[in-house]
């Protein structure tokens, strides 16, 4: 009979997510974590006195009623302080040197782009209809068929390019639509319907920072847990995952010690997790292999500048800036066609913005050469790596924004390795496991494993971000606890 102690691998959001579920339902639980630090890529940083994410920037469907608001109000994440982005520009796309706005609300996102392509009006309505049709059922993912065939028959198994194909004639529109493309990994040959449509869907209903960071999500979530009972330990390793008559025993650590357990979660890529199961009567190489075999998202480049102090107004949106011959659908990493522009929320509530981060995309290829190499004793070559990628991404922006380059005080750079050395994210990359709509059910993965009692959570299962993960957070559970008790839980906060 399955008793209630659970320990967790990994203080990422997926982790403490999962771990604030169960202390809730009165489980043991304990979090193991290797870093100091918890959060994951919820981390934040400090340079100069200004405030840096590592890879939280904005969240969307965060007004009331919507799903991410009735899912924080659950977490308990609403007191907050968010800060709302422009509605009637929350994310702006630069193609060559025409810009366009993205306007929260389904018609109102319509009807502004319907000013720059009135032909397309239609198509947009369609467009927009999909979109929304995606996130009004978005908890409809809380009821999966246990044989899978949800994966095999939902938009997981449609191409997201050949719907933008079949809706939008104007190729400079399809280009638009894309253009916010780094909130994902646009590929033409892989890329499900579902990701493309939900994660767009939920930055369209509405769009927000938060000021101070992440990190306040994650610590929030962690003086939940530990008043609930909750443990959590930093600088904690674990080397085993250990199985005892075809089930999970426990986890031991890099220190030796043994916590016995009922459950474990996973919050690690699933590549990750099965190298730390040692010895198994249960998990067969074959599945070892094929978790081995799936291929990751790209990483990103990223660029923390700090501006001169009381020099450039906040702005109050993301900007989207792309090489006019760009393919967003094959970005080509190492030529540097995208750039995404963030602003960190001021937290002084002061009109001027203290930092800025440029982001684009880069593959583990490009920094393989130092793959192996101790952090900050990479050597002149790599430094040289970053001095160029950082002066691509500024002369491409400053084309929008000519002031940036006279603005800049100091700048602070980040590759895919510095990513997998401090948040064990593999291969640094920003999006998980690459799901493929051509084999949704080999690239969608199930909180299940082979092992009984051994769960996974986090990004790499159904959908990243923090919209993705916090589903997942109550997918992996409802494992534990069953649908319907996860469900009662949520019914305050989730309407019918």
């Amino acid at each position: 009979m399955r008793q209630n102690r659970v320990v967790i691998i990994g203080a990422g959001l997926g982790g403490l997510q999962c771990g604030y579920i169960l202390c809730k339902k009165g489980f043991d639980v304990t979090i193991l974590e290797q870093d100091g630090t918890i959060g994951g890529c919820l981390q934040t940083f400090s340079r100069q006195r200004t405030l840096f994410d590592t890879g939280f920037h904005y969240v969307g469907a965060l007004d009331e009623g919507q799903a991410l608001n009735r899912l924080f109000h659950y977490f308990d994440l609403m007191s907050l302080p968010w800060s709302r982005l422009d509605n009637d520009c929350f994310d702006e796309v630069v193609i060559g040197d025409q810009s366009f706005p993205f306007a929260n609300g389904h018609d109102n996102f319509c009807s502004t782009l319907s000013q720059y392509f009135p032909a397309e009006r239609n198509n947009l309505q369609r467009y927009t209809a999909t979109l929304k049709e995606v996130g009004d059922h978005i908890f409809d993912k809380l009821k999966p068929s246990q044989d899978n065939s949800f994966y095999e028959t939902s938009l997981f198994s449609k191409s997201a390019h050949q719907f933008l194909n079949e809706t939008i004639q104007d190729p400079l529109l399809r280009k638009v639509l894309s253009g916010t493309s780094l909130k994902m990994e646009l590929c033409a040959d892989t890329l499900p319907l579902y990701t493309f449509a939900q994660i767009n869907d939920t930055y369209i209903r509405s769009a927000w920072r938060l000021n101070g960071g992440g990190s306040l999500i994650a610590d929030k979530l962690a003086q939940s847990i530990i008043r609930m009972g909750g443990t959590i330990k930093t600088h904690t390793a674990v080397t085993t995952i250990v199985e005892k008559d075809r089930q999970v025993a426990g986890v031991m650590t890099a220190k030796g010690i043994f916590y016995e357990a009922d459950w474990v979660i996973s919050n690690t890529h699933p590549a990750v997790t099965v190298e730390l199961v040692g010895e198994s009567a249960m998990m067969r190489n074959i599945y070892r292999k094929r978790i081995k075999s799936l291929q990751n998202t790209f990483g990103m480049f990223t660029a923390n500048i700090v501006l001169k102090k009381e020099t450039i107004p906040y702005i109050n949106r993301n900007i989207f800036v792309h090489k006019a011959d760009s393919d967003l659908w094959r970005i080509q990493c190492d030529n540097t066609e995208s750039v995404m522009v963030s602003l960190p929320a001021p937290n002084d509530n002061l009109s001027y913005a203290s930092g800025i981060d440029l982001l684009t995309p880069m593959s583990w290829q490009e920094i393989e050469p130092w793959v192996g190499t101790p952090a900050g004793r990479r050597g002149e070559d790599y430094v040289a790596f970053k001095q160029r990628k950082t002066e691509q991404c500024i002369a491409l922006v400053e084309k929008r924004l000519p002031w940036l380059r006279d603005a800049i005080e100091h700048i602070y750079t980040s590759t895919p390795l510095t990513y997998n050395r401090y948040t064990a994210t593999a291969e640094g990359c920003a999006y998980g496991i690459r799901k493929d709509y051509n084999n949704p059910m080999m690239t969608v993965l199930t909180p299940r494993t082979p092992i009984p009692g051994l769960l996974q959570t986090g990004q790499n299962l159904n959908l990243h971000g923090i919209m993705g993960v916090s589903m997942t957070s109550l997918l992996t559970c409802a494992e534990i606890v069953g649908t319907d008790s996860i469900q009662d839980e949520l019914k305050n906060y989730i309407k019918d």
